[in-house]
């Protein structure tokens, strides 16, 4: 995201919270906010997608201290550093009145003039030397991590497998051969910024001959052609919570891209994609499980082994004239959450035989010639009244 859009976004106000909230505080609105927010939480929400990127984007800029710090100053001097109080003369911060009371004379410094518009423009006074060449935060980066049902369950520690820039292995970065160095840009005298000044404003904009670095490449590296970057395969280790949800996107600080003049490295997000069970379903913290019983069992009532996730077994006990589709509940052998254990939800399931023995066909009509009470004569009477 460019810095120039910083001034039209209030990234506070997105994420609820002051201009002086402490970072733990920060991350906790940040979390609440992405959980409600997330689009596989709100299916029928068309906005939400653009909410969940609004409050990303938000906390990836307040989150480091260094950016946040720029984003303060950015907002501070281009969304109201001119105007200041309600009198509409001063000039913000380190503006003097005018003697007398009279508008003709604002009173400025050179410096001080002189360094807030070099905070806005990027040129002019003190600023001046290191505008084109300042740290550069790294890249974001994403990637997908394949999960088994159990490794989700458990949670596991492994590794991702990406390829991204970083520093090239020849030259270490510096884009020149071995045993040579870049040298300053003699276009920019080594600024990586080139000055037009109009009267009492200077503006600036990145040399062109440099690219706003401030140095040269007489002798490119041969691996990198002078761009001090190489594309690798590399592996991250991440440590992935128990409980994890399919989908779940995972946020690793500082291991993506490599950052430019001395900037800190981007961050890594990693989606996470759950595999299903032969036999559990998940529904948030618990765990589903259909188990059949014969129509004998759902009669006149049973106790039945039913397994769990851990291989071992719990006994249900099925009442009498329990009913196909009827959920029973074995508390605590679900998944294991941050704050609680889920549960495991069971649904019975009369099984109907596709055949039938003599023996067994001629138990179950006489069972019918007793049951002379239809279930359905209600449905009829309904419909005639």
């Amino acid at each position: 995201m460019s810095q120039n859009d910083w001034l039209d976004k209030d990234f506070y106000k997105i994420l609820g919270v002051s201009s002086d909230v402490s970072e733990k505080d920060l991350t906790k609105a940040y979390r609440k906010l992405a959980r409600k927010n997330h689009p596989d939480a709100n299916p029928d929400d068309p906005g939400a997608e653009a909410r969940f990127k609004a409050i990303s984007e938000a906390y990836d800029v307040l989150d480091d201290t260094e950016t946040r710090k720029e984003y303060d100053e950015i907002r501070r001097f281009g969304g109201g550093g001119f105007g200041g109080g309600s009198g509409g003369g001063g000039f913000g911060r380190g503006a003097r009145r005018p003697q007398g009371g009279q508008g003709g004379d604002f009173g400025f410094d050179s410096g001080d003039l002189s360094d807030l518009l070099g905070g806005m423009f990027g040129g002019g006074g003190r600023r001046r030397d290191t505008a084109g060449t300042q740290a550069r935060r790294g890249e974001d980066l994403d990637a997908e991590l394949h999960l088994s049902f159990d490794e989700a369950v458990d949670g596991v520690t492994t590794s991702v497998h990406l390829a991204s820039d970083t520093a090239c292995g020849t030259c270490r970065g510096t884009g020149s051969a071995p045993g040579t160095m870049p040298t300053a840009c003699p276009r920019c005298d080594g600024r990586g910024v080139l000055d037009d000044n109009q009267g009492m404003f200077s503006f600036s904009q990145p040399c062109d001959q440099c690219g706003g670095r401030g140095k040269v490449v007489v002798e490119p590296c041969s691996n990198c052609r002078g761009s001090g970057m190489e594309r690798k395969q590399r592996q991250v280790k991440v440590r992935i919570p128990a409980g994890v949800k399919d989908g779940q996107r995972i946020r690793l600080k500082g291991r993506g891209g490599p950052g430019r003049n001395h900037g800190p490295a981007g961050d890594l997000f990693v989606t996470v994609r759950v595999a299903g069970h032969k036999l559990f379903g998940r529904a948030g913290n618990n765990l589903t499980l259909d188990v059949p019983i014969t129509f004998a069992e759902a009669a006149l009532g049973a106790k039945v082994k039913v397994p769990t996730l851990d291989g071992s077994t719990v006994t249900l006990k099925i009442p009498e004239g329990t009913p196909a589709g009827k959920k029973f509940r074995v508390r605590g052998r679900g998944v294991k959450g941050a704050k609680k254990t889920g549960d495991l939800v069971v649904t019975v399931l009369v099984d109907v035989p596709d055949e039938l023995t003599a023996e067994q066909r001629s138990a179950i009509e006489a069972l019918a010639v007793t049951m002379s009470n239809s279930p359905r004569e209600h449905l009829v009477d309904a419909a005639k009244s």
